[in-house]
């Protein structure tokens, strides 16, 4: 067990910093695949990635799963900026348009409804020039404990 004490902010935009702070030291995939947490709020979030020459599928295009892991990553941090353990319980994407080597994406990860234990989030991937390349929505539950600031967590 970890004996660091956490400060843990009340002030919900400071709060939402620092549990993606605390997530993104944590999520050695989000790290490995080269994303980016540019932007958090409560319920928000926006990450970037670049299309790296080992992300691309036999047609030279990104690979689908690389996108759709953008966006959970989105997702995640979104879901999870007000310190309250959240995970997904179900998401869909829809491809859109193909993206390339080097191009560089950008999730927007909004929320849209949080009722009790359950939200709903928007993920919308683009490229550089602005092309949505993927949509993709998630839905959250919310379990117990706290991404920050909690004894009891994983």
């Amino acid at each position: 067990m970890d004996s660091t004490v956490v400060n843990v902010p009340t002030d919900p935009q400071a709060l939402a910093q620092a549990v993606a702070e605390g997530m993104y030291a944590k999520d050695p995939a989000t790290q490995g695949l080269g994303m980016r947490v540019v932007e958090v709020a409560p319920g928000y979030a926006k990450l970037t990635m670049t299309v790296r020459g080992d992300m691309l599928n036999g047609h030279r295009t990104c690979h689908g799963g690389f996108i759709f892991s953008l966006a959970d990553s989105a997702f995640a941090f979104s879901c999870n900026s007000r310190n309250v353990a959240t995970v997904a319980s179900g998401c869909t994407i829809d491809y859109l348009a193909p993206g390339f080597e080097g191009d560089m994406l950008t999730a927007l990860a909004q929320e849209r409804s949080l009722a009790g234990r359950t939200g709903i989030y928007d993920i919308t991937i683009t490229n550089q020039e602005g092309k949505t390349i993927a949509i993709f929505r998630g839905r959250s539950y919310r379990i117990k404990g706290q991404v920050i600031g909690d004894s009891h967590q994983a």
